[in-house]
């Protein structure tokens, strides 16, 4: 995966103000910790820190004004309960090259199911895995071709990248095939009414 560049400017200021100032402003305040290290306070540029949150799990090589530059992966982004493509703020961790992180990857998924309206169930939306920072893939295909009713793919059926292992149970369920609900005619619903009043 190829890093992102993105410049960090020390924060000083703390409390709801001073965060509401730096978002006013554009910018989005941080936090980066890890390794045992004192954590530390950075804003981040709002517009170029929403690109890089477009791909999952972005490795970010950060560049602090009048520190050092910081290679870091999103660990929990808090966005707007509102307004759509706002950030409120960002926790990085800090990584190195060739450490393992678990990290969650998304799940896509390749083909058509059986014939016959049936439904494909995610159960889990991501996949758990342990995989080297410097080498998060970008998500995990799985193919549903020919999947009928009943069907369920478990964690130790996907095929996972090089140096990529599981952070879940094997057995976990990750998606199902459930059988389409078959809506009841509208007489028949309308006789039931009937039935109950």
């Amino acid at each position: 995966m190829a890093e992102v560049k993105i410049s960090a400017q020390p924060r000083t200021e703390f409390g709801k103000g001073a965060a509401r100032r730096t978002r006013v402003a554009g910018r989005v305040p941080g936090v980066i910790y890890g390794h045992g290290t004192e954590p530390v306070h950075v804003t981040l540029p709002g517009h170029d820190l929403l690109m890089a949150l477009k791909t999952p799990n972005v490795l970010i090589r950060l560049d602090i004004e009048g520190g050092k530059s910081e290679l870091v992966i999103p660990k929990a982004v808090q966005r707007h309960p509102i307004k759509i493509g706002i950030l409120e703020h960002i926790d990085l961790l800090l990584v190195k090259k060739g450490e393992k992180v678990t990290v969650e990857v998304p799940i896509l998924t390749e083909g058509e199911l059986a014939p016959g309206g049936n439904l494909l169930e995610h159960v889990l939306n991501a996949l758990p895995v342990e995989t080297e920072a410097t080498h998060i893939p970008e998500g995990v295909t799985i193919s549903i071709e020919g999947l009928d009713a009943g069907a369920t793919i478990h964690a130790k059926d996907i095929t996972l990248p090089a140096g990529t292992t599981l952070a879940v149970e094997e057995d976990a369920p990750v998606l199902h095939v459930v059988t389409a609900q078959a809506e009841a005619p509208a007489e028949e619903a309308e006789e039931a009414e009937g039935e109950e009043a």
